[in-house]
């Protein structure tokens, strides 16, 4: 790898506000931890291994989608651009963007600085021709983006249906500083999970394999390291599960029996099956969320779906 040849830009709060919003999270009623914090190194690979497993049908649909649509999505996007990437993780689906569209300067951003800056040296050592910039930064608190090549027209990726994992009014506040940061004539290309069977979704996020299951508990395994805490893993344990109700699929951490935890000096107590609610992956129709980005300052440019309409890339403009 050729670290020499990424520009590497570190926007990430430093650990006293990992700690702070941890604390506030468990201090509500019920208790909850931020998605975001899944990704330390560890965590990113468990993701991939996710990905790998037969239950879980959103990766391997939108990369099909992409193998399958890659040259005219590319073609709305435009060439010469500068790409910033949401939540880049791996690079298998940004490679089939990068060979059809051949931006200037490819950004990933990404919350997990070692992987990033892997998954970035890889990528740059295999495309020789395009800057890269690899941007650690928190998005869920808004996009501010490294000011460079402001000559260039923006484009931005955010696969994987990551969008789903924020409440809707936070949704639509995401995509407003997203279209803010790529300006008027922008284009976004956005994979959408989309509703289906209960019991499709309820398997893809309990895997047999165990694979959730372990992405899950290492989010304390990461706060203990990042922040010393001392959750104790084997007192937990995973639940997943779709709730019709609100349109989402919910991940938590269920309390195996009492017990207490020290976050930044306060003790939280666990009763026996108590949870901690980690994650949320909403389900949209593609009028729903069209309607969403439309009120976030888009325009719907394509849209495309797989034949059994299980996942949708969406291809919208800044207006």
């Amino acid at each position: 790898m050729n670290d020499l040849a990424v520009r590497f830009h570190d926007l990430n709060p430093p650990g006293t506000a990992m700690l702070r919003e941890v604390l506030d999270g468990l201090l509500r009623k019920p208790p909850m931890i931020s998605p975001k914090f899944f990704y330390d190194h560890r965590g990113s690979e468990l993701f991939e291994a996710i990905t790998e497993t037969p239950e879980y049908y959103p990766f391997r649909t939108e990369l099909a989608l992409l193998e399958r649509h890659g040259a005219e999505m590319a073609g709305l996007l435009g060439s010469d651009c500068l790409l910033v990437e949401l939540g880049s993780g791996s690079s298998r689906k940004i490679r089939l963007l990068l060979d059809a569209l051949r931006p200037a300067v490819y950004m990933p951003v990404d919350i997990s600085r070692d992987f990033l800056l892997e998954a970035a040296s890889e990528l740059a050592a295999d495309y020789p021709a395009i800057q890269v910039h690899a941007t650690c930064a928190d998005y869920s608190r808004g996009l501010e983006l490294p000011r460079l090549a402001e000559e260039l027209p923006r484009a931005a990726f955010f696969p994987g249906s990551s969008i789903g994992n924020f409440e809707p009014a936070q949704a639509r506040q995401l995509l407003q500083h997203v279209a803010r940061a790529l300006g008027r004539g922008g284009h976004l290309l956005i994979g959408v999970d989309l509703q289906k069977e209960r019991s499709v979704l309820n398997r893809a996020y309990n895997d047999a394999a165990g694979h959730t299951a372990a992405f899950n508990l290492n989010l304390l395994a990461h706060l203990n390291r990042e922040i010393g805490t001392d959750f104790n893993l084997a007192g937990f344990r995973h639940c997943a599960y779709y709730n019709s109700t609100a349109e989402r699929v919910e991940m938590h951490l269920v309390s195996c029996a009492i017990q207490q935890v020290n976050v930044g000096g306060r003790r939280i107590s666990f009763r026996r099956g108590d949870t901690i609610h980690t994650e949320n992956s909403y389900k949209y129709t593609c009028d729903g969320f069209t309607q969403m980005a439309k009120a976030a300052g888009f325009a719907p440019v394509r849209v495309w779906t797989d034949e059994r309409e299980y996942f949708s890339v969406h291809c919208l403009r800044v207006v």
